[in-house]
């Protein structure tokens, strides 16, 4: 894992997302997934395509954004 890349507990997100700037909040899950269940308020970014979704809604790249992903280990 990167040096600037961050694990981010559930209050901290919760507090995070309920900013006046909060980040883009995007789900990296394949889509079905994401269609049955996913965070309010995500974006869909399935890994195949996670890159250049992200990239699309979020141009500027020192923006905040949170990733949320399965880690079925």
């Amino acid at each position: 894992m990167s040096d600037d890349v961050a694990v981010v507990g559930r209050e901290e997100l919760w507090a995070r997302l309920q900013s006046p700037t909060p980040p883009a909040l995007f789900e990296v899950l394949p889509t079905g997934y994401w269609r049955k269940h996913h965070l309010p308020g995500a974006i869909a970014a399935p890994p195949e395509t996670a890159v250049d979704v992200v990239r699309a809604h979020v141009p500027d790249p020192h923006a905040e954004v949170v990733l949320y992903c399965w880690d079925p280990g």
